[in-house]
């Protein structure tokens, strides 16, 4: 999701770049620009809490099922969620995952998608928001070839199904952002089109027609959200403002 010199977003795209692009990727798709940035130390984390209460004034978006064989499968949902989060907690968002911590991880994430509660997820107000990415195998994203003080610290990507308008954010030290317009290939896939990169946030770049990619959706909830780039790069973003609106 790096939006800095590397441009790079939470959305991964395709053709020589992700949905990160010159600046955060998308959902991540990602785009390259190579620069050089000074970032300040990133925060280690030891764990993610999907369950805390939400701002006041903020509703929780439930969906309540009678079924049993649905309640039955939430709470397969519920214990392979934990397991994933656990697998990904001590991995600096992918950045220390060894190949076997990314396998062990990727395969959680498929045994979570498999029992994905949400079909159509483009036909979904639980996608729009604010999300903030917690695990990507993306390296261009992840900026692993830096040293730590020099990486981008925190990567959010943001989605709005009625305007069809996607965005990636990076915050201290960059601030990079960038926009990008979405066309939706199937219930759960889009692709992607950068329109415009902010530098610093506040510097406007038009972003070029090579800018773009594709990214599905394949599990969803009101927490969680699992994405796969066109470039094979896993992205696990968590909910932190469902009344995010991304700019028009």
């Amino acid at each position: 999701m790096a939006l800095s010199p590397n441009f790079h977003t939470v959305l991964t795209t395709s053709h020589s770049s992700s949905i990160h692009t010159p600046c955060p990727k998308l959902p991540f798709v990602s785009y390259s620009h190579q620069r050089s940035h000074s970032a300040a130390k990133p925060i280690k984390t030891t764990g993610y809490n999907l369950s805390t209460a939400p701002p006041s004034g903020e509703k929780w978006r439930v969906h309540v099922s009678f079924f049993p064989a649905f309640l039955n499968k939430g709470k397969d949902a519920k214990v392979l969620k934990e397991e994933l989060l656990e697998a990904i907690a001590p991995l600096e968002r992918g950045a220390d995952a060894t190949p076997e911590d990314q396998q062990r991880v990727d395969q959680l994430a498929s045994k979570l998608e498999a029992v994905n509660p949400t079909k159509q997820p483009l036909k979904s107000d639980l996608l729009d928001g604010k999300w903030e990415l917690i695990y990507t195998t993306s390296q261009s994203i992840l900026q692993t070839q830096r040293p730590k003080l020099l990486r981008s610290r925190t990567n959010y990507q943001a989605i709005n199904v009625d305007t069809l308008r996607a965005q990636n954010m990076e915050s201290f030290p960059f601030f990079n952002q960038v926009t990008a317009d979405l066309t939706p290939l199937n219930a759960k896939k889009v692709a992607v089109k950068f329109d415009q990169f902010k530098i610093g946030g506040l510097i406007p770049i038009k972003a070029p027609g090579r800018a773009r990619g594709e990214l599905e959706i394949t599990y969803l909830d009101e927490e969680l959200r699992i994405s796969r780039g066109d470039k094979g790069n896993l992205f696990i973003l968590k909910m932190i403002d469902p009344s995010y609106r991304v700019p028009v």
